[in-house]
């Protein structure tokens, strides 16, 4: 896989039978799913079903837990991503991931948006990637006096704008979000809300969430997973957010966006 690919494919990302392991079980099955470009796509259900496992995934981050695999496929740019020729440190430079809780770097604002631009070997401007970034981040403003600041100092929203920043800075085409805003006020989950619809102009977001109300504000299409009677992670129904939220196919569906269970 490498830096320059062209999209042969209509879809940010496929999955085709895809069952996630650890060890010997099976944490997700069978799940076949196209993810629309450039389009907000959220991951519901309830606790244990595998939301978090599939969107780690989507860029190999599954594969820093020992005995984890996959079987089936995850495309890309119509590669498997778990083609044994994949280089997954490259699959994560297209595909970026704001975990649950803001993780800066123990350093600078400036630092966390430089580190990944140089170990990357960016050969443009730093400081305009800085700018650009923190700008797409709606971050700019409120730091552009305090760039050695911290990045701790900052508060938990604005960490987290950062840390979409820092993901941005590697120009990645897609991001995946789990659960972005669990840690965070109203507020300031509003801007991240707000941040992600205006990203969605460029690139591809991906965001697990428990908020329903989140996922039916935010989302252009929505995934529902629940548990087999294995306990296995599998989906049910996927489709526009608004379909989903207003005549969803399925009654378990219809029972979890209500409120009957989960």
């Amino acid at each position: 896989m490498d830096q320059t690919i062209n999209s042969a494919s209509e879809y940010a990302i496929e999955t085709d039978h895809l069952d996630i392991y650890y060890g010997s079980f099976r944490a997700v099955k069978e799940t076949t799913l196209q993810i629309e470009q450039k389009k907000i796509t959220a991951i519901i259900g309830p606790s244990g079903c595998g939301k978090s496992t599939v969107l780690r995934s989507f860029n190999r981050m599954n594969d820093f837990i020992p005995g984890a695999h996959v079987e089936g496929k995850i495309l890309f740019h119509g590669e498997n991503i778990y083609d044994p020729s994949v280089d997954p440190v490259m699959v994560r430079k297209h595909i970026g991931m704001v975990f649950q809780k803001p993780n800066p770097f123990p350093k600078s604002i400036y630092d966390n948006i430089a580190w990944g631009a140089k170990v990357n070997h960016y050969s443009g401007s730093i400081n305009d990637l800085v700018e650009s970034t923190l700008c797409q981040a709606a971050l700019w403003d409120e730091v552009k006096d305090e760039l050695q600041k911290p990045a701790l100092s900052l508060s938990g929203g604005q960490q987290q704008r950062l840390c979409i920043a820092r993901a941005l800075a590697v120009t990645p085409e897609i991001i995946l979000m789990d659960e972005p805003c669990s840690a965070l006020d109203p507020i300031a989950t509003l801007k991240i809300e707000d941040l992600m619809r205006e990203l969605s102009k460029q690139y591809t977001i991906i965001i697990v969430t428990h908020n329903m109300q989140q996922a039916g504000r935010a989302s252009d299409y929505t995934a529902f997973f629940t548990m087999d009677h294995d306990r296995a992670g599998k989906m049910v129904e996927y489709g526009d957010t608004r379909q989903i939220f207003t005549n969803p196919r399925h009654k378990e569906t219809e029972d979890y966006i209500s409120g009957r269970f989960g």
